[in-house]
């Protein structure tokens, strides 16, 4: 089993969720926030999300307030804003860190596979993470990247049949 699949997290509702749960499919982590430039970012995920689901995709947000206090709020306000203004139907999880020494295992993992410009730091919100379906991270998109420009990524790593394709 890949180190991402080893990995756990907690959902927005509070329920432990294993990233085992995801092998074999493609995985675009996501850090988000409801009160950021980059929040409309939230309907082309689930764009991309409800077109690719059936191929293999699956998005997962990852809600942080570490940027300019953008994610003030607790699990319902963050999922009436998910839900309510963009419709987003993919797995939310519960708030988290992703710089620093409270990081979350599963960013602290893909800082170190697929380190950025700024080193083992997150710039933003909605930096994006796509992860290989044999849990290999693949590639980084920095905030500005929107979720229309990954998809050709996006099909490249839905393209690759095997769940646990060694070659990549």
């Amino acid at each position: 089993m890949s180190p991402f699949h080893q990995l756990t997290a907690i959902s927005l509702r509070g329920q432990p969720i294993s990233m085992a749960d995801y092998a074999g499919k493609v995985v675009l982590v996501v850090n988000t926030a409801s009160h950021c430039g980059f929040t409309p970012q939230y309907a082309g995920l689930e764009a991309l999300y409800k077109k690719y689901a059936d191929q293999g995709l699956v998005v997962l947000g990852f809600p942080c307030n570490q940027f300019g206090k953008q994610e003030p709020g607790g699990a319902d306000d963050i999922a009436q804003t998910c839900h309510i203004n963009y419709g987003v139907s993919f797995p939310m999880f519960g708030k988290v860190e992703v710089n620093g020494a409270a990081t979350h295992s599963v960013f602290r993992y893909l800082k170190e596979e697929l380190p950025g410009v700024l080193g083992g730091r997150i710039k933003w919100n909605f930096t994006k993470f796509l992860i290989g379906r044999n849990g290999k991270p693949l590639r980084r998109f920095a905030p500005i990247s929107t979720p229309e420009k990954m998809e050709a990524a996006i099909l490249a790593a839905l393209a690759i049949e095997a769940p646990f394709n060694s070659h990549l």
